[in-house]
This record gives C-alpha cells, sequence and structure tokens, in this order.
C-alpha cells in the first residue's frame, strides 16, 4: 500500500485524474481478478460517474462502490487472448468534455496458465566412438497448456546421490539424479526424480554379426558376433532374429537362450538350401534397465543341401489328336536344394507286354538364389501313346546330395480314360476363382486344378473327397485363363473339363478393324474383321456393334460374340458409307478405325443386261420389219415403186401408116394430125448414119415449148416444156431424176429410107406416148453415145416410123415446123424415137 501511495504521488497532478491498480497484472485463465479506479487531482466527478470497458462496457452488477472517489470491478478471465481493461468518465460537464483523455485509464491483461508437472521423463547417454558420451539427452512430456503471453520454462538438474556430479566424463557405475522442472510467472512444478545406475541410461552401438554355414549341418548356421564396448565399462546381453530371403516374417530367438554374455548363437530346424537373413541387437545387463541398441545391418547365408524329402510333381499335356503326351514336371516341394536332373523311367504296354525303358533328362538353370528350384514347367519329355496302350511314367529328382522319393503317372489313350468330373463351374469371388464340380461315380484320390494364361501353365492338387477349388496363385487382371479339373484314379488321369475365365474384366484395349469382303454393290456390302487376339479383348466380349453412317445418318447393328463376317442391306445406291465396329465387355466398350467405301452406281451386268436388251428390241424390231416387209411387199411395192406401162405394150405400138388415126374433136390450143412414125431402132441407126450431114442438129430453139406436152396427160392444156436447144442453153440441166420421162417429142419426118427428103412435104409430126417407164442406160445417155459414136442399144423397142401415105391427116391446125421462123430443116431421121430430158422426169 505504500508503495501504490508513493507511485500516486510521483504522478504529475495535471496529467491524470484516474488511475487503475494493479498495473500490468499477469492473470491466469479461469480465475476471478478484482481491479480498482481511483479519481484523482479533481472534483468534478465521482465514483457514480465511472464505469468498466473490456472488450464490451462491463454491467454494473459487478461493480463494488469503496467511497465517492474508488470504483472496483471483478471480471472471469476466460479467453486466452490479451486484451485492455479500461475505466472511463461519463460527460458530466464542460470541463470533462474538454478534457476527455485525462478522465480515462486502462492496463493490459496477459493471460496464461499455471504450469503442470513434468512427466514420462527419460535420458539416454549415446556411444559416440569408443566411449559413452558424457551428454546426457532426456526428454518429458510437457502437461498443460500455455501462452504466448505466459510461457513455461524447463529446467533439467542432474546430480550424483549426496554429491555433485562432474560431467566432464560419463560416471560409469554410479547412481545418478534426475529431474526437470517447470516455471512461469504464475509458478512453477517439478517432475518425479529418477534415480538409477548410469549404466541404465547408456544406449550403445549394434554388435558385429558374421554368419557361417557348415556342409555337415544342412538345417543350422553358426553366428558370431563382437560387442560395441569394452565388457569392463558395460556388460551386454543380446537378442537375434532371422528369416527366409523375401520374407518379411521375422523369427526371434528366445531371451533366455542369449541372457548371458556370449559372442557366438547356433540357429537350428532351418531349411536346407535356403538363404536366411540374420540380425542381433544388445544392451546392459540388466532386465529392470537399460536401452535396446539398434539391429545390426543384415548378413544373408544359404545353409547347405539335403536329400529331398518329396516326390516331384508329374503332369502331361496331350495333343490335339490324343497321339502323344509332353511331360512337365516340377520340383519337389522339400526339394531341400537345387534340382540338377530327373531320373525317368516310361513303361508302355501293349496287348499285355510291357517294354520298360529309362532315361536320364538333365536340368539346365541359373545357380541363383532358391526360389530358381521352384516351380519349374518346362517340357521335358514327349511320349507316342500308340493303339491300346497305356505308357506308365517314374520320376525322381536328383540334387547334390540324392534322389527324392519316386512318382508315379499312368497316361491312357483317349479311348480309354476314366470318367470326368460333372458340371463344372467358375466364380469370381473376392478376387479370386472359385472352382467347383460334381464328382463322378467312382473314388477319386485326388483331383489336379489347372490354369493356364498369359503363356504360363500351373496346377495345384486338392483332396480327392473335394469338390470346389480356390485358385492360390497370383492371378493377373485382365488375362484370359482355361481351367481344367482333372480327377485322378490312383494314378490314373481321368478325362479332363475346361471352362473360360478371368480373374478380372475390363474394356478392351482395341476393337476389330472391319473390311470389306470383295466389292460392294448397289444395295449391299459385305464385311468380315478378324477376332480380338485373346491378350488384347480383358474379357468375354458380349457383342458386337457394327455402326455405317451415311450424311448425318448413322445406324447400328449388334451381332453375337462370335460373328466375323456380316452383310449390309438396304443401302443406296451410288453413296459413301463410313463402317466401323465396337466391341462391348460386362465393363465397357470400345470402338475400331473407320473404313470407309462407296457402293455402285450399277450393279454388275447391268450395264450389259441394258446393251443386251436394247440390241434385242432393236433385232426384234429389225426382224419384225423385215418381216412385214416379205409380208406384205406386194403393198410395199406399189407404194414406193408403182408398175410403169411397156411403152412397147402402149396403143402407139400399135400404130402404123396404113391404119387411119382416130379423129378426135378439135380442141382449144390442141395439136391435130399426129401421126404415128413405126421406126425400128435399127432403122433409126441406120438414117441416123444416112442424113447425119444432111440434117444436123441445131441449138436454136426448135421446139418451143407450146408445141409439147408429157407423159399421162394431153397435148392440149400442157404445161410448157423445155425443147432440146433451150435444155443446152440452160447450162444446169441436173434435175431430179425421179420426174417423169417425157415420152412425146415433135419431129420432121423425112421420108421413108431411100427417098429423097426434099420430094416429100415437110410436115410436122407430134408423137405421144402413154408410157411412164423409166429410160434406160442409153436413152438417159443419148447424147453422150453421140459424141462417142456408139449406135447400139440393150432394148430393142418400136420405132416411130412416119406414115406417108395418110396425107389427110393434117388440117390448118396442124404443126408444122416451116411455119417458124426460117431455120435449117431438121432430118428427124437421125434422131431417136423420142427425146430425152436432160433435166430427168418431170410430172405434166
Amino acid at each position: 500500500q505504500q508503495m501504490f501511495l508513493l507511485w500516486l504521488y510521483c504522478l504529475d497532478s495535471d496529467d491524470y485524474h484516474l488511475v487503475i491498480a494493479p498495473q500490468s497484472p499477469v492473470v491466469q485463465i479461469g480465475s476471478n481478478f478484482t481491479a480498482t479506479c481511483m479519481i484523482i487531482n479533481t472534483t468534478e466527478v465521482t465514483a457514480d460517474d465511472l464505469y468498466w470497458k473490456c472488450s464490451e462496457i462491463i454491467p454494473k452488477e459487478h461493480y463494488i462502490k469503496i467511497n465517492t472517489s474508488a470504483l472496483n470491478v471483478t471480471v472471469t478471465i476466460r479467453s486466452e487472448k490479451s486484451e485492455w481493461l479500461l475505466c472511463k468518465c461519463k460527460t458530466v460537464s464542460q470541463y470533462v468534455a474538454l478534457n476527455e483523455g485525462k478522465f480515462i485509464h486502462g492496463i493490459l491483461l496477459r493471460k496464461g496458465y499455471r504450469p503442470e508437472k513434468p512427466k514420462n521423463l527419460s535420458c539416454i547417454a549415446v556411444h559416440e566412438s569408443e566411449k559413452i558420451s558424457s551428454n546426457i539427452r532426456c526428454q518429458w512430456e510437457a502437461v498443460g497448456n500455455q501462452t504466448e503471453a505466459v510461457p513455461t520454462n524447463y529446467t533439467l538438474f542432474v546430480r550424483q546421490t549426496g554429491t555433485t556430479v562432474d560431467m566432464n566424463f560419463f560416471p560409469h557405475h554410479m547412481e545418478l539424479e534426475i529431474w526437470v522442472v517447470a516455471q512461469n510467472e504464475l509458478g512453477k512444478e517439478e517432475s518425479e526424480h529418477l534415480i538409477k545406475l548410469a549404466n541404465c541410461f547408456v544406449k550403445t552401438k549394434p554388435p558385429s554379426v558374421t554368419v557361417i554355414s557348415e556342409a555337415v549341418f544342412p538345417t543350422s548356421l553358426v553366428m558370431n558376433w563382437t560387442s560395441s564396448i569394452d565388457k569392463r565399462y558395460l556388460e551386454t546381453i543380446y537378442e537375434i532374429r532371422y528369416c527366409p530371403l523375401g520374407s518379411q516374417m521375422w523369427i526371434y530367438v528366445p531371451l533366455e537362450d542369449t541372457s548371458r554374455y556370449i559372442q557366438s548363437f547356433r540357429l537350428q530346424n532351418l531349411t536346407p538350401d535356403t538363404v536366411y537373413v540374420t540380425q542381433v541387437r544388445c544392451k546392459y545387463n540388466n532386465k529392470n534397465c537399460g536401452y535396446w541398441s539398434d539391429w545390426s545391418r543384415n548378413v544373408t547365408e544359404r545353409t547347405p543341401e539335403d536329400l529331398p524329402t518329396s516326390k516331384p510333381d508329374v503332369w502331361i499335356i496331350t495333343s490335339a489328336e490324343e497321339l502323344s503326351a509332353t511331360l512337365l514336371i516340377q520340383d519337389p516341394e522339400v526339394s531341400n536344394g537345387r534340382i540338377r536332373r530327373f531320373n525317368i523311367t516310361i513303361e508302355k504296354q501293349k496287348y499285355r507286354i510291357r517294354n520298360g525303358t529309362w532315361e536320364i533328362i538333365p536340368v539346365n538353370r541359373s545357380l541363383t538364389d532358391g526360389s530358381s528350384s521352384k516351380k519349374q514347367f518346362t517340357p521335358l519329355k514327349t511320349i507316342r501313346l500308340d493303339d491300346e496302350e497305356s505308357v506308365t511314367v517314374y520320376v525322381t529328382a536328383i540334387n547334390s546330395v540324392g534322389a527324392s522319393p519316386q512318382a508315379k503317372l499312368i497316361i491312357y489313350r483317349k479311348a480309354r480314360e476314366p470318367p470326368a468330373v460333372e458340371k463344372m463351374e467358375v466364380q469370381f469371388l473376392d478376387g479370386q476363382l472359385l472352382i467347383s464340380w460334381k464328382s463322378p461315380n467312382r473314388t477319386v484320390s485326388e483331383y489336379v486344378v489347372e490354369w493356364v494364361g498369359d503363356g504360363e501353365r500351373n496346377w495345384q492338387r486338392e483332396n480327392g473327397k473335394a469338390n470346389c477349388s480356390t485358385i492360390k496363385g497370383d492371378l493377373k487382371r485382365f488375362v484370359h485363363y482355361r481351367i481344367s479339373v482333372y480327377p485322378i484314379y490312383g494314378k490314373v488321369v481321368g478325362k479332363p473339363v475346361h471352362e473360360q475365365a478371368y480373374a478380372e474384366q475390363g474394356v478392351p484395349s482395341q476393337a476389330p478393324t472391319v473390311n470389306l469382303s470383295g466389292d460392294p454393290g448397289c444395295y449391299t456390302a459385305k464385311l468380315e474383321w478378324d477376332e480380338i487376339p485373346l491378350i488384347k479383348r480383358r474379357g468375354f466380349i458380349t457383342n458386337y456393334t457394327i455402326y455405317y453412317r451415311s450424311g448425318t445418318e448413322t445406324h447400328g447393328i449388334i451381332v453375337p460374340p462370335n460373328t466375323t463376317s456380316y452383310t449390309l442391306t438396304s443401302l443406296s445406291r451410288n453413296t459413301k458409307y463410313d463402317i466401323w465396329i465396337k466391341a462391348s465387355t460386362i465393363r465397357g466398350s470400345v470402338n475400331g478405325s473407320n473404313h470407309s467405301f462407296t457402293t455402285l452406281k450399277y450393279a454388275p451386268g447391268e450395264i450389259e443386261g441394258i446393251v443386251v436388251g436394247v440390241s434385242l428390241g432393236f433385232l426384234f424390231v429389225v426382224l419384225m420389219t423385215m418381216l412385214l416387209c416379205f409380208c406384205k411387199k406386194d403393198v410395199i411395192k406399189d407404194n414406193f415403186w408403182p408398175q410403169i406401162p411397156n411403152p412397147g405394150d402402149s396403143t402407139i405400138g400399135n400404130w402404123s401408116p396404113d391404119y387411119p388415126l382416130k379423129a378426135e374433136a378439135p380442141r382449144e390450143n390442141c395439136l391435130s394430125g399426129i401421126s404415128v412414125l413405126n421406126v425400128d431402132v435399127c432403122d433409126a441407126k441406120c438414117v441416123f448414119e444416112e442424113d447425119k450431114a444432111s440434117l444436123p442438129l441445131k441449138k436454136d430453139k426448135y421446139l418451143s415449148e407450146e408445141h409439147s406436152s408429157g407423159i399421162g396427160g394431153s397435148s392440149c392444156m400442157s404445161s410448157p416444156r423445155q425443147s432440146v436447144s433451150d435444155s443446152d442453153e440452160g447450162g444446169d440441166m441436173a434435175d431430179t431424176t425421179a420426174s417423169t420421162i417425157q415420152y412425146s417429142s415433135v419431129v420432121a419426118s423425112s421420108g421413108y429410107k431411100g427417098q429423097n427428103p426434099s420430094s416429100l412435104p415437110q410436115q410436122s409430126i407430134f408423137s405421144r406416148s402413154e408410157s411412164t417407164q423409166p429410160l434406160l442406160d442409153c436413152e438417159e445417155n443419148h447424147d453422150t453415145m453421140v459424141q462417142e459414136g456408139s449406135r447400139q442399144c440393150f432394148l430393142r423397142q418400136p420405132c416411130f416410123n412416119h406414115n406417108a401415105g395418110n396425107e389427110n391427116a393434117t388440117d390448118s391446125n396442124d404443126f408444122n415446123p416451116l411455119e417458124m421462123e426460117q431455120q435449117e430443116v431438121l432430118d428427124f431421121s437421125t434422131v431417136s424415137s423420142y427425146m430425152p430430158q436432160l433435166g430427168g422426169y418431170r410430172p405434166q
């Protein structure tokens, strides 16, 4: 109280009007804390004007008024975080408002926990180099909590009982007392005291170990070691452990066998020809104290070989034709050494005659660890199985010490095999394959369960009374296995039963690649693909799905898993398709690669069929046309080639000079007095020869258009016709040969042959023929023949002759060439019976 009053006296009376006591307190969390706020150097306020605030305003029920100038408050400390406790004054006057900073005061509450008693104190003296270190390392468990504002400090104390310890060297064989003290601003606590011999705190180095194998003791190994510290300072005991190489299960030697100071030990009841790993550790020879050293490094050694104590396991692989069997021999389960060879005796029996052969088969193996002598499945011997023959095989395994017991196996042909098991099933259960079957109706000595997969073959044997088995070997995921069960009757192998299985199925690693089988058609395409290899299936294929797409339209077809080809139908011609296959298992699906093809526009032979059809149709039309023409030849002939009358058979052929012409009534613009000239062709020729010089043919207009008429029409009102001279002058005489021949012409009679033409009356005669027959070749080319001097005709017809005796046949209307312009008189005895038109036939 005097100190507090002294502190108040030292305060400047003008600086503060409120003061809190105590100042800077350390409070324990969970306890109650009381503080007092006092008013000094002013009478403007009283205790009634004060209030307390921490994180928030403290309620008045926690206040205690001491007097008019002092006010207490009591609070419970709960949180661990340090905080300010403030005392403030209400604004009761202008003076207080102006001096607000002088009417507030606060203290920082530092919170913490009282230290608790340390527990589990332990100390170790580490073995360094050749001596024990003088530094003792201790550890303990710090109990209780502490805060950052109020930390706890720990102090370790070591002393020799009754004296002071000199820690410059380790005090062997002395008793030490060790404890630890925890202390902070709220108090201190002391741990339990450790009172032990100094050697109990020592942890030594592990010993150095060697192992020796003795050939005469194949089931034991001798261990020797050296202690890391001299017995004078520290006497130690040892612990030994060992295990086969690769095993994680250590075997410990009982401490009773090594609870004394020793430096060697013999391990017994070991397996011959097995590599063992050994370790040793040591500690102070006191059951109640001391620390074990670390385990020594691993020391490995192989035990010597011994005679095999079990028979080799003999199995067979028969050929598909059952004509041969290949022996598989597995090392004895307890081979006690590396098997170097097998002695095999094969005894064949045929028709009750036994024939035995003996053979030694060496085994080629690398000299590695003991595991190399296990699970050898290499085919060693192939045996021929002849008709009605049984083979008995005897096998012994040989190592460096000696031979194993003999194994026996009898092999029969398939026809004589004993019955197989029934209703074999394979199930995947709890990560293993469970095989079950129904036993045959015979006594079975044992069963052999065989599984083949991923290029490996394994088997295991089960009791003859069992009807199920769980494969004990390590099965790989996504690998296809063929499981087989063989019943063994004595030493005779029965007929096997096979099943397929997967230890675990997955999604196929690839799908088939689809291809076209041949060329696609217009509406169909045959697809084919290969089966997925077993190593790629990773499970049983449940189905294939064929997808084909043209444009944006995709179709899918599901087919069974044993299908390798399929024909797509209802396709569109001349269309491109993309196809692929999806392979599915119970775990998922995978798509194969795409393949594209285009359907044909025309089916094979379709174009040839069209061509052949059109050709046959055309041939049919031609044949029908020819047949129609043959049947209707008369009609066609009449239409296309009408019958032309023969001029030789016409009425003009019957005209003669002695036959009077029938008088016809005069017509307007008609020519009368037409006489008939009966001139023979040959006579015309003669006339032509005689009168050629005197009767030249002139190219002037002698025969006018008005004085000629065509065939088939009267001379009256006839169309104009061009004369010979006109034709010559026209130049272009090419006209259609289909025109009608003009058989009528106007001629001047020169009299009979031998008469003087000047003494005969010159009369013009218009001769007309009714014939429309085409001209002969000699007639059409008359002018040419005249030029060439030829005078022969190929058809002899009557010529036109002048009828001299019919002088009355003419009248005043007769055509007379003398009435025309005075031109030279033509001698028509030199021309033919009619004049051809150079322009061809012309219709009348």
